[in-house]
């Protein structure tokens, strides 16, 4: 079996920032690199990816030829140095790895192989939930619910408030004002139909059962 090797990206403090060295190497590149380091360049050369595989060789000439195609990008048409942003050439060794099986690139920092990061999956966008109704869980006015924490009993005076003692209330608000302290959360706000009861059944229970039909 073809033993692997590298097709490297190199940057160097000296250059502009959109200027890269784009080679192959059969041995390790930070040795490679060190190779490169002598008094043509004022400072030494840091690695910024590389791409390990077995068809290295074959693989530096079609990194060349894809950039070559985009546009007249290389420098010197005798060297690897090629006027490319280093995150370009790496979206290319990416693309190319993709059609190889033995391929693997490797990101560095400071000239040491660094985890890459997986991208972050998209969050589900959540649909925000309509303000409850005590419709939505089949109950009318003047029926009673049952605030859990303390048992006390109040009627429902409309379709989104509650009476108790002779006062009307929203449910977050009572719940807000009722809860015993050692039941209090730390940011002092409540969903008030998750504290409240109809029948024995927690009220935000019977909207979900609902809403699943």
């Amino acid at each position: 079996m073809k033993e692997k090797g590298y097709v490297y990206i190199l940057v160097n403090p000296a250059f502009r920032e959109d200027w890269v060295k784009i080679g192959k190497s059969s041995r390790p590149v930070d040795v490679r690199s060190k190779e490169l380091d002598n008094t043509a360049v004022p400072l030494p050369f840091e690695i910024f990816a590389t791409m390990q595989t077995s068809k290295y060789n074959e693989v530096e000439k079609l990194v060349h030829k894809t950039i070559d195609r985009l546009t007249d990008l290389r420098i010197r048409q005798n060297r690897e140095f090629f006027n490319v942003a280093p995150q370009i050439a790496l979206d290319i060794f990416r693309d190319i790895a993709q059609t190889i099986d033995d391929a693997e690139v490797t990101l560095y920092e400071n000239n040491q192989p660094v985890a890459e990061r997986k991208p972050e999956e998209p969050q589900k966008r959540e649909v925000k939930r309509a303000r409850f109704k005590f419709s939505m869980c089949g109950i009318k006015i003047g029926e009673m619910v049952t605030f859990e924490p303390t048992g006390f009993v109040v009627k429902v005076a409309s379709d989104d408030s509650i009476e108790y003692e002779g006062r009307i209330y929203k449910l977050s608000p009572f719940v807000g004002t009722f809860m015993p302290e050692d039941h209090r959360n730390n940011s002092g706000a409540y969903q008030g139909a998750k504290y409240f009861s109809y029948n024995g059944k927690v009220l935000d229970d019977i909207r979900k059962e609902r809403e699943e039909q």
